[in-house]
């Protein structure tokens, strides 16, 4: 009975604050914490037989509109772009374009109305008509990711099209649109029924068709038939954030499909011309191209003599560094020359042109012997002080060594490979004078090793030199490096030499290789995918590939994994190349999809960790894991709740129904 008594004033309290309290002031009276409601609309929402292109929603309080470029989306997509505005308590829309007869128009606002005061949301809100006698209100939705790297594609439109030929794409804008969110997620409301395939298209001109190769799209021929079917949903009611007061259910109409997966793609620019040309040294020329080709230019001196040009090109042929071999051409600031090349005309063939090019140093000669002259005066008052200490010292200042950098990783394991550059091409390699040492039992024996060659290839006359090696050791066993085992890796003195007269100084560099029980072995088969040919990867937490493994019938075995957290992901090779390749419209080819496993690896020493995978069934909820997938989710517009945290505080029961009544 006291607890009734005690209820019921606590309740009549309640009643008495939000009867005198100010609504929407932090005064100590309630906030307010009701979203905006539709009063009317003209015409009607979800009318037939429309023929207004003014659209007037009105409210029951001050509104706002956010982002309306972002979020409200028009459906059939308008070419010319509708005003959108709020006035007051109204939100007017005016529409440009011609209404099409037997069309029903959809404007989804998302999340863009909240009232005045408070930013209350009014929730996902999408207004309806139709011009004909019938209003249409299927849905399909879906996702839309990166084909590279599933991450998810925020903003690009989403379109049908009834007409099934590949041409549409090309040259008829979509029926029906819709805008993807943070997630990806996207729906497209007030669909006929009928059969459509979909696309995805980040729309560079506006046109709502693909046009543009720099336009990033994605399809399929999946053919799309928009049903739908009765179901029952959970909804949480909370007392507070701790709290659950009701879980209530509440039946609604499902829409279906609404998994459907899109992998977005842009195409391989294979339109070429000259980007830009520079001479940032004075020793080289570098030229890069928006694509490549195996017809390289041709160079013609106007002022030097070309023959004394070795050109240095990228496996893409879209990059190359003429290398200046004669130090009396590097020492002329300006070398004049006729460049003959492959460009693409209008018509997407590629041409021959012809340029007269002036390649400046960036840095003149005489500025460079100024230079040359503060590093001499600097290293010879030193020299005088170390003579003055009774100090030694040198008499000739001495040549700039040939700086080749051994890069030998900090835990070597059995499969490491150690790679060596040189800053300029090399005239000369004295493979004798590069030679590796094994320990065994105190005992220093020299090993077998061989330099190959990687990347880059650099033409000149006297044949194709290298300026990136990888140094290869089989190991006795066949196995690479023994576990365990000390190595020094030692370089004589001028092995190597440049085409400048550079040559290296000596060099040593010691490694002990460690033991399978500091690492952990993962081994991964790919169920279903034994006769295709898949790359699958370990990454980082920063979605960094850190390993790769082509599959063998299937499997991917990682030897040697530094203990860690990681994550795998693997993509169809589909052309067998070993490496990750975009798609093309014209030729109807899909980019090779990429899968992520759906949960991370906590990978300890002396592990050995082995699953059974099928990269091909796809959670449409979580097409990659949360934690490394870089476009977040954008925060939802929720109601604030703040009159819970109000009552606690004031001590009284909160029953935030009467509030809002």
């Amino acid at each position: 009975m006291r607890k009734s008594l005690i209820s019921l004033a606590a309740f009549l309290l309640l009643i008495t604050v939000v009867g005198c309290a100010k609504m929407g002031k932090p005064d100590g009276g309630w906030f307010d914490e009701t979203p905006p409601r539709v009063m009317a609309s003209s015409p009607m929402d979800g009318s037939t037989e429309a023929n207004s292109k003014k659209i007037t929603i009105l409210f029951d309080e001050y509104i706002k509109v956010e982002n309306t470029s972002e979020k409200v989306v028009v459906s059939p997509p308008q070419m010319e772009v509708p005003e959108i505005k709020a006035s007051g308590k109204k939100i007017i829309v005016e529409l440009v374009d011609s209404l099409k007869p037997n069309t029903t128009y959809t404007i989804d606002f998302s999340d863009a109305i909240t009232d005045n005061n408070e930013g209350n949301p009014l929730g996902n809100y999408t207004y309806s008509f139709s011009t004909g006698t019938e209003i249409d209100t299927m849905e399909v939705a879906g996702y839309v990711v990166e084909a590279e790297n599933a991450e998810p594609v925020k903003g690009i439109l989403v379109g049908l099209y009834d007409n099934m030929a590949d041409s549409v794409f090309l040259t008829q804008p979509m029926l029906r649109v819709s805008r993807t969110d943070s997630r990806g997620h996207f729906v497209i409301k007030g669909v006929k029924e009928g059969a459509y395939r979909v696309f995805a298209l980040q729309d560079a001109d506006g046109n709502y068709m693909f046009t543009q190769k720099s336009e990033k799209i994605a399809f399929n021929h999946d053919t799309v038939v928009p049903t739908c079917k009765p179901d029952i949903k959970q909804d949480t009611i909370w007392t507070d954030s701790l709290h659950i007061s009701n879980i209530s259910q509440t039946g609604y109409t499902h829409f279906l499909p609404d998994d459907i997966v899109l992998r977005a793609f842009t195409e391989l620019q294979t339109t070429r011309y000259l980007v830009k040309s520079e001479r940032q040294e004075p020793d080289r020329m570098a030229f890069y191209f928006s694509y490549g080709s195996e017809n390289l230019p041709v160079i013609r001196g106007l002022n030097f003599d070309d023959t004394k040009l070795w050109l240095e090109t990228n496996a893409r042929h879209d990059t190359l560094t003429y290398w200046i071999t004669d130090t009396t051409l590097v020492n002329q600031d300006t070398l004049r020359m006729e460049m003959r090349y492959e460009i693409t005309d209008s018509l997407e063939q590629l041409v021959w042109r012809t340029d007269t090019l002036d390649m400046l140093a960036k840095m003149p000669y005489e500025r460079r012997m100024k230079e040359q002259q503060k590093t001499y005066e600097k290293w010879k008052k030193q020299q005088e002080r170390r003579k003055k200490r009774g100090q030694p010292y040198e008499e000739k200042l001495p040549d700039t060594p040939l700086d080749i950098k051994t890069i030998i990783p900090t835990a070597v394991v059995p499969n490491t490979i150690i790679t060596m550059e040189f800053p300029y091409p090399p005239s000369r390699i004295d493979t004798s004078g590069i030679r590796l040492y094994e320990k065994e039992d105190s005992t220093w024996t020299e090993r077998n090793i061989t330099l190959q060659p990687m990347d880059s290839t650099i033409v000149s006359n006297a044949g194709k030199v290298q300026r990136y090696y990888q140094l290869t050791y089989v190991g006795i066993d066949g196995k690479g490096w023994s576990e365990g085992h000390e190595y020094s890796l030692e370089i004589d003195s001028a092995a190597i030499e440049d085409v400048y007269g550079h040559v290296n100084i000596k060099q040593k560099k010691g490694m002990k290789v460690k033991t399978d029980n500091d690492y952990t072995t993962v081994s991964i088969r790919l169920q279903g995918c034994e006769q295709q040919q898949w790359v699958v990867q370990m990454v980082s937490g920063q979605d960094k590939p850190v390993a790769e493994v082509v599959t063998t019938n299937g499997e991917a075995h990682f030897l040697y994994v530094a203990p860690g957290t990681y994550y795998l992901r693997a993509y169809y090779d589909q052309n067998g190349n070993g490496r990750w390749d975009t798609g093309n419209y014209a030729m109807d080819l899909q980019a090779d999809p990429m899968c992520y496993y759906p949960e991370k690896l906590e990978l300890k020493a002396k592990w050995q960790w082995t699953k059974t995978w099928d990269p091909r069934q796809v959670d449409v909820k979580q097409i990659k894991p949360a934690a490394i997938t870089k476009q977040k989710v954008d925060g939802q517009k929720k109601l604030k709740q703040r009159n819970a945290e109000r009552a606690r505080k004031l001590g009284i029961p909160y029953i935030q129904k009467q509030l809002q009544q």
